[in-house]
């Protein structure tokens, strides 16, 4: 069964909700920088600078439907 697809956040995409990506966060400028350069080419994602974990970005997590599993740049976490 699909997930219903939510409302997007009243934010803007390119501002992760501080519970996903908190103000104090070591990378938090770094993380930021990729995420905007990733949104400004279009890419789906980026390495992430600490893990190399590859992130989605908030564009194309917009694109589906939630997926409840805490994503970094959710663009439908609002509270």
């Amino acid at each position: 069964m699909s997930r219903p697809r939510l409302p997007l956040a009243a934010r803007p995409l390119e501002c992760p909700h501080p519970s996903r990506l908190a103000p104090g966060h070591p990378h938090r400028e770094e993380i930021l920088a990729l995420h905007a350069a990733a949104l400004a080419t279009g890419r789906p994602a980026y390495r992430d600078p600490a893990t190399g974990y590859q992130v989605l970005t908030a564009a194309f997590l917009a694109g589906r439907p939630c997926c409840g599993h805490g994503c970094r740049h959710c663009p439908y976490v609002d509270d």
